[in-house]
């Protein structure tokens, strides 16, 4: 019902920026929460980001000051702007968004497949 497919990702030195993006497709009658959780080898999977649909955010401690989410509620895309890039930084990003395909249903998550973030020294 639901498809959402990040881009972004790629090769980066530290200290850089990387910007990603996820647009939601499919049948959407209206998106809650949208944000970004990351992976590293050997590591639980985080929440990076969220904002819900009016705005409001929530970083994890280990991003805030560098790391900036938003979304474009037009496009039903959601961006994660990532700056100062750290090697713990490196991870598989991977997008959610919690839809309703109808006013009568509950909000379902979604995610994307994911993207890699490599920084590199």
């Amino acid at each position: 019902q639901v498809q959402l497919v990040e881009s972004g990702g790629g090769l980066v030195q530290a200290g850089g920026s990387r910007g990603l993006a996820c647009p939601a497709s499919g049948t959407i009658f209206s998106i809650n929460f949208m944000g970004w959780y990351r992976q590293a080898p050997g590591k639980q999977r985080e929440l990076v980001a969220e904002i819900s649909s009016s705005g409001r955010t929530n970083y994890a401690d280990s991003v805030k000051g560098r790391f900036t989410i938003s979304r474009d509620n037009a496009k039903n895309t959601v961006y994660l702007q990532m700056n100062s890039l750290k090697l713990e930084d490196t991870a598989v990003y991977y997008c959610f968004a919690e839809v309703r395909s109808s006013s009568r249903w509950d909000f379902v998550r979604y995610w994307g497949q994911g993207t890699q973030v490599t920084v590199s020294s």
